[in-house]
């Protein structure tokens, strides 16, 4: 269809006139205060596992307390994105969500390191993305069914033990390796087991010392009465701190005396420093940032929260800012490519 000049004139003028209004738009939002912005609207809170896991859990439990400590009072509400391992929420949040501060995401904690790993899918950049914090962090511990012949962690260095797990490439085989590894551990993997309750079976059978890794806050939650009535013990822990419950057990970055042997441990734990991670989109006006950040962090401190989390057992006593999350991803990502290399070679080459 053709335009006359006086059309095209006028197509022009109202062109112009929409990108003059949607600037003056975003400059209006932007100069509203944070209390201003928030009042009256929705926060999504994009949730990347299945409904009723407990990443869902503790979500949910988040969003019930999150919205009070925002200026403006918003609501929060939970909508369910599962898929590859978190990638699929994670890449929402990165390239799709709007980046205005009213899309949050809850995520597991090897999304922001499947980059590093190599996976084709996670083609996003953790770096940029706005890390809001965690309730807790984890600590991973290698453990031992009480009647294996491995008695210590020097058992560990000259006897075979074997570890269940439910494939190759799975978390559990990925730190079995790793303390294979850095440690020189003669943990065998095996795998095939559906799930960590299977192998936690076939330990009480007999049939394995171990499971590849279990985590403290599982051990506590799961199995709260194996530890007192000494059905196992616990070889070593690691992860970013040590676990104060566990004074005596070796702590594996202790052992480490090496350079490159520890950076790749560092990297290694990173994804259990990010805790239970939540995220918002790159690019956030650093008003919302910061409002965002420091009302997670009030919600991790809010008392009605943490006796709701207690209830459902949920481990939130080691809270992490978005800032420290940030800048350990970015530690990690600054690290030499020989790490990165080794990273992989463990991950993926089994």
């Amino acid at each position: 269809m053709a335009f006359t000049k006086r059309g095209a004139l006028g197509v022009a003028v109202c062109a112009a006139t929409l990108a003059a209004s949607a600037i003056l738009g975003q400059t209006s939002a932007l100069a509203q205060s944070i209390e201003e912005f928030y009042r009256g609207k929705t926060i999504s809170m994009v949730v990347s596992s299945s409904p009723g896991g407990g990443y869902d859990a503790l979500s949910r439990v988040v969003a019930r307390y999150l919205g009070k400590h925002i200026p403006g009072n918003p609501s929060v509400v939970v909508r369910n994105m599962p898929g590859a391992g978190g990638i699929v929420a994670t890449s929402f949040i990165n390239k799709i969500a709007p980046r205005d501060g009213l899309t949050i995401g809850g995520v597991q904690n090897n999304t922001p390191f499947e980059p590093l790993f190599g996976t084709k899918e996670a083609d996003y950049d953790p770096t940029k993305m706005t890390w809001l914090g965690t309730p807790s962090v984890e600590t991973g511990l290698l453990i031992v069914w009480h009647t294996s012949p491995i008695q210590t962690l020097t058992d560990a260095f000259k006897m075979e033990m074997t570890a269940g797990a439910s494939g190759a490439n799975s978390t559990p085989s990925f730190y079995a390796r790793l303390l294979n590894e850095l440690l020189g551990t003669k943990i065998k993997v095996i795998a095939g087991f559906p799930g960590q309750n299977e192998a936690y079976l076939a330990m009480e059978r007999g049939e394995l010392d171990s499971y590849g890794v279990t985590f403290w806050s599982s051990l506590t939650s799961t199995k709260p009465n194996w530890l007192p009535e000494k059905k196992i013990r616990i070889l070593v822990q690691y992860g970013p701190e040590k676990e104060t419950d566990l004074p005596d057990v070796p702590f594996a970055p202790d052992l480490i005396k090496n350079e490159a042997d520890r950076l790749l441990m560092e990297a290694a734990y990173a994804p259990l420093a990010a805790g239970r991670p939540f995220v918002a989109p790159p690019g956030l006006p650093p008003e919302r940032t910061a409002a965002l950040r420091k009302a997670m962090m009030d919600t991790f401190k809010d008392p009605e929260f943490l006796a709701e989390a207690a209830k459902q057992q949920l481990q939130v006593d080691k809270p992490r800012s978005g800032e420290q999350i940030q800048a350990q991803i970015q530690r990690v990502y600054e690290m030499p490519a020989s790490v990165a290399e080794r990273l992989r070679k463990i991950a993926q080459t089994y």
